[in-house]
């Protein structure tokens, strides 16, 4: 492959492309304020967004690659790395449910393998070389997955992890998708005078507490503490949410808090409920309030998540529960340089 060029332009660094006549350019920052110079070209993913990338609290060197299509004016792909505690290598995402690259359709698949290319070959001569990058849901992009997982395996990837990830196309009903089994629990829900509410965020720290006695239960931990969690909060308004179910008493049956990943994707982060109200699944009817809410803001799916256990084997039962739900499969990926490899 031919070698990039290099320029240099204020404070930020640049590398033209050796594909489709120097059309295309790498722009990259490094530090919390990092920004696209042109306008982006797609709806970027929160994970992926300059505002959440500076709230992760990597230790050392953050650096933000911009895929810039100059005929356009757009960037046109992004991609965020972190060095890992100072220790000579770098990772995508540093703390959050993934990283990687996101891209508009208009990249080709010459032009993203260049791309990834041109920044491997940056973070080398900067000797953090990337050694670990979990994708998001196959269901995000499916015309994306494919050709990052090619150009990744064929630059000396491997994937090491694929995880099952469901999610519920927002196209549909949800009772036309739900499983008998499902739709008597939803029924019985809705008899015993369980409603579907929005809880304000000034309900976090008592959300949270209900959250931990429902994971303790189940012998797991979250994953945030409550101080990072309202942050997000503070931060993102309009994409962090704290949904529930109260029963006929006004208790809490089942709670979650939601992410509006961008304005197509919802993800049902923590959803929980204690084993007290087993015999009538509140997670089912927290499930259809999550639907309706994704279907009246004019979104496309709702992400269910990955099903896996705390050692890294598959929850099966969660997995089921999924299916009843009448979630689809896609993969997520995790890819790590093969050198890396034991």
């Amino acid at each position: 492959m031919p070698t990039a060029l290099r320029e240099t332009a204020a404070s930020d660094d640049f590398l033209v492309l050796p594909v489709a006549g120097g059309r295309f350019t790498v722009r990259w920052q490094s530090g919390t304020g990092a920004a696209p110079g042109l306008p982006l070209a797609f709806d970027p993913f929160l994970f992926l967004r300059p505002a959440h990338l500076a709230l992760q609290p990597a230790p050392a060197v953050r650096l933000l690659f911009w895929l810039e299509d100059q005929r356009r004016q757009q960037t046109v792909a992004l991609f965020p790395v972190f060095e890992a505690h100072a220790s000579g290598h770098s990772i995508s995402p540093y703390q959050a449910p993934f990283g990687g690259i996101q891209l508009a359709d208009s990249v080709s698949a010459e032009v993203l393998q260049a791309f990834l290319a041109a920044v491997l070959a940056e973070l080398q001569t900067l000797k953090i070389p990337l050694t670990r990058l979990k994708c998001y849901p196959g269901a995000y992009d499916p015309a994306a997955v494919p050709l990052l997982g090619q150009a990744l395996t064929s630059l000396g990837f491997r994937a090491v992890e694929a995880e099952v990830n469901h999610h519920l196309p927002l196209s549909a009903s949800f009772e036309a998708r739900l499983h008998p089994s499902e739709q008597r629990r939803l029924r019985k829900c809705q008899r015993a005078g369980m409603q579907f509410e929005q809880e304000p965020p000034l309900l976090l720290p008592l959300a949270y507490e209900f959250l931990a006695r429902c994971r303790q239960e189940k012998a797991q931990a979250l994953s945030l503490p409550l101080e990072r969690l309202q942050e997000l909060f503070r931060q993102f308004p309009r994409e962090f949410f704290l949904f529930s179910v109260r029963d006929a008493q006004g208790n809490w049956a089942a709670l979650t808090v939601a992410i509006r990943i961008n304005e197509q994707v919802l993800y049902n982060f923590y959803p929980a409920s204690p084993l007290a109200y087993n015999a009538f699944s509140p997670v089912v009817l927290l499930n259809a309030g999550l639907h309706a809410f994704g279907r009246a803001n004019g979104m496309r799916l709702l992400d269910l998540g990955t099903s896996m256990l705390p050692g890294g084997s598959p929850n099966f039962p969660l997995l089921r529960f999924k299916e009843h739900l009448g979630g689809v499969v896609s993969q997520k990926f995790t890819f790590e340089a093969a050198a890396s490899q034991p």
